[in-house]
Parts: structure tokens; C-alpha cells; sequence
């Protein structure tokens, strides 16, 4: 048995306040109308965000905290105009709408500057063959940004706000608009536009799979391998339930059965891929 390391008084390192605070993270995209939040309250959720880990502590980023209500709504307005431009294409997605965002007390965009990817590791001129660095630099670039957004988003939350991550805003014609109102180099992209409010309704958990599922020791077990059908079936069925439903495991559904037909057992057990093929 692995030895179990313990802290004085007998109990396991460990923050069980932070998982508290993890597990209480929710995407809101529905906010309180007439709120209003401090500065000094956005500085902190933004010195979170500070202390983020970025690779060769580079700090490839920079924040624009909109909180004018005038600037608010004219952001709002490139992601509405955006949202109509790709809707069609946005196969399974919902559109951003102005009452989607309009009663947001900020919105945080974070601005990642690739030029940084010259502080992470270098293939050297006069090497020979596969630039094996090129892909690992952008690897490296967006893991940075998902750090500073993850932290932000827990700073939010610690706060008594909620948030919703937009995906959106770094393709060129938004990203474009984006710089054009707020004033940012266009070679800077907007990687996380975080709208912030004050959650009008209460939103539970949502889905996730099972821990034992996920997790492998020591090496990659099969029959945790999710197959393709299972993803083929999540996409034609079952996505925008477990998108949007306020249930943390399906066995909580009381339709679980008809939703998942005989999916179930692996959406819901430890082992999806029992015959432990990869085909």
C-alpha cells in the first residue's frame, strides 16, 4: 500500500476549500439586471489571473476589464453580429444574443500576444530535420492562456459572481473589430472574452463523468477508452442535455434510460470500452 502522507493533526494535504470553490464554478449566461460591482473587486479577480503559470513564466497575456456600460454594449454587439455570421455554421450551438450578455457587471478579455512564443524553447538554426518545436510552442501558448482563464473564472466565483467563458473572439474579422474598438496591436488575439454577472437564477452542477473513468494508473487502460460510437452518439443525441441539464450524474435523470438507450452503463460506469479495442 502506497504511503499516505499527512499533515499535523491527522489530516491529508490538501485544500478541501479550493475543491469547494472549484466544484461551485458554474457558466452563467443568464445575470441579475441593475447590478454593479467595485474596481477594487475586479482588481482582485484580475491579480488572480497575475498569478497564473504561463510557460517560461513568459506572461504572454494582457487583460481588458470593460466596465463602462457604453464599451459594454458595443462589445456585446461585435459577439451578436459574430454569433449571426456563424450561426449556420455553429453546428449544435446556441447564438449569443444581447440578453444572452446585456446585464453583465464586466466582461474580462484576455489578449494573448503570441510574439511571446520566442521565450518557450527554440529549435536552433542550424539543426537538421522536423522543427519538433513549433507544435509544442503552441501547445505551450494556449495551456498558458487556459491557465489565466481557469483562474479567473475561480477568482469570479470566489467573489460571489458567475461567469460564462466565450470561446469566441479570436477569429479575425471579431478579433479584428475588437481591436479596432478597444484599441489593442491586431496581432494580439482575444483568446477568452469572460462576460461577469450576478447569476439571475441558481444553476446546479452539471454532468461529468465518472472519476473512476477518467482516470488510469500507471498506464492507459483499454476499457476506459470512450469509442467512437459513443462519441457518435453523443453528438446526434445527447449533447445539448448534458450541455444544459442541472444534474451532476445521469442516473439522476429520470428519462436516463431513453436519453442514453444502451449507452448507458457507458456514460455512466467505469468502463465504456469493455472489449478493450481501439477499433
Amino acid at each position: 500500500m502506497n504511503k499516505v502522507d499527512t499533515l499535523p493533526g491527522g489530516g491529508r494535504p490538501g485544500n478541501s476549500t479550493l475543491l469547494e470553490l472549484i466544484r461551485r464554478r458554474r457558466s452563467v449566461r443568464q445575470f441579475q439586471a441593475g447590478r454593479q460591482v467595485s474596481r477594487e473587486a475586479l482588481l482582485d479577480i484580475a491579480e488572480a489571473a497575475r498569478w497564473a503559470p504561463t510557460g517560461a513564466n513568459a506572461q504572454c497575456f494582457d487583460l481588458v476589464i470593460v466596465d463602462e456600460p457604453a464599451v459594454r454594449d458595443a462589445v456585446i454587439e461585435i459577439f451578436v453580429e459574430q454569433s449571426k455570421r456563424l450561426f449556420d455554421k455553429a453546428k449544435g450551438f446556441p447564438a449569443v444574443s444581447k440578453s444572452y450578455l446585456s446585464n453583465t457587471v464586466a466582461i474580462f478579455i484576455v489578449l494573448g500576444d503570441p510574439r511571446w512564443k520566442a521565450a518557450f524553447p527554440q529549435q536552433s538554426e542550424d539543426a537538421e530535420g522536423l522543427d519538433e518545436y513549433t507544435a509544442n510552442n503552441e501547445n505551450i501558448y494556449f495551456c498558458s492562456m487556459g491557465a489565466v482563464i481557469q483562474n479567473i473564472q475561480l477568482a469570479v466565483t470566489d467573489a460571489g459572481l458567475t461567469s460564462a467563458w466565450l470561446s469566441g473572439g479570436g477569429e479575425a474579422s471579431t478579433n479584428r473589430a475588437l481591436s479596432e474598438l478597444l484599441g489593442y496591436p491586431e496581432d494580439l488575439s482575444a483568446c477568452g472574452p469572460i462576460p461577469v454577472g450576478y447569476p439571475k437564477k441558481d444553476v446546479r452542477l452539471r454532468y461529468r463523468r465518472p472519476l473512476q473513468q477518467l482516470v488510469h494508473w500507471n498506464g492507459y487502460a483499454a476499457t476506459q477508452f470512450r469509442p467512437q460510437p459513443m462519441l457518435d452518439y453523443y453528438l446526434e443525441r445527447l449533447r445539448p442535455f448534458l450541455m444544459y441539464r442541472n444534474a451532476e450524474r445521469l442516473e439522476e435523470w429520470s428519462d436516463a434510460e431513453e436519453k442514453c438507450g444502451e449507452w448507458l452503463s457507458a456514460f455512466t460506469g467505469k468502463e465504456p470500452n469493455p472489449s478493450g479495442r481501439f477499433d
